[in-house]
């Protein structure tokens, strides 16, 4: 979501040029600056930014160079209603005295842009300078994705290859506990003489396999990862799904790392989720 960019248009006899700062943001925040001759346009501004973008905080500043705005011009009707006020006050306190006109000067808004009048032209101005800028900011934007998604991509195969491994090691994990149990009952009849019900031990097995049985962790894991991967691999605005799923995923192997009293399992499960928060760090970057 970071990047900057800048664009201009030719408006009157001068440029209108506007300027684009994006950083990370959890949802999408416009904020919008204009010239005070143009204030009316910042509501304009901020609905073609909502157009345009969808994730970010975005400061949008717009700026006029040269007779962009053309010449002032006296709003008669304003400047004759002031002078009157103030003709009146003179009366009220001061009788014959004289009203000077430079005391109009200080009135505020007297003299407003001629371009107000053609505010159309205003606008048309401002959105081909947004699109220039957009179009800057996502040059910016995508050479950074491409070096961003390039990571990702591997972080995700290195999780799928732990899981693979978690898979292969799941079935020996339950031939080891079956043989400890069987070389317990082996001792306990040589040294205390005590009978053991087979079937009692096959019981036992059999629960331990229920549950540390993490098959349908790993799959809905596989097919997370399997979405992930088709989400990188699009043009899209991915990042709030991509979070969702990191999210999913790390749901998958925290429930496997508590089903499996297995070393080597646990262990790769750490890594896994060493992965997983590294790249939902990094997706946060991602529009």
């Amino acid at each position: 979501m970071t990047g900057f960019g800048l664009g201009e248009a030719p408006l009157g006899s001068g440029r209108l040029g506007v300027e684009i700062r994006g950083v990370n943001h959890r949802f999408l925040d416009v904020r919008v600056r204009v010239p005070r001759e143009l204030a009316e346009l910042a509501g304009f501004v901020e609905q073609v930014a909502r157009e345009k973008l969808t994730r970010g905080r975005y400061e949008v500043v717009v700026r006029v160079e040269g007779a962009a705005l053309g010449v002032p011009v006296l709003d008669r009707a304003r400047a004759r209603a002031a002078f009157k006020a103030l003709t009146e006050l003179r009366d009220e306190l001061a009788p014959g005295s004289e009203v000077p006109l430079g005391l109009l000067a200080a009135i505020p808004d007297l003299f407003v842009s001629s371009v107000d009048r053609e505010i159309e032209l205003v606008r048309e101005a401002t959105r081909g300078a947004f699109e220039a800028a957009t179009s800057a900011l996502d040059g910016m934007r995508s050479r950074e994705g491409l070096t961003l998604g390039g990571d990702l991509v591997r972080r995700l195969e290195r999780i799928r290859q732990l899981a693979r491994d978690i898979e292969r090691r799941s079935p020996d994990v339950l031939e080891a506990h079956r043989k400890r149990l069987r070389e317990r009952a082996d001792r306990l009849r040589v040294t205390a003489e005590l009978d053991v019900d087979l079937y009692r031990l096959e019981q036992e097995i059999a629960m331990f396999a229920e549950r540390c049985d993490i098959s349908e962790e790993l799959t809905r894991l596989e097919s997370h990862c399997s979405q992930l991967g088709s989400l990188l691999a699009t043009d899209e605005a991915i990042g709030r799904r991509l979070d969702f799923l990191l999210q999913e995923m790390a749901r998958e192997a925290n429930t496997v790392g508590a089903k499996s009293p297995d070393a080597h399992i646990s262990h790769a499960i750490v890594e896994v989720k060493a992965e997983i928060e590294r790249m939902r760090e990094q997706v946060q970057n991602v529009e």
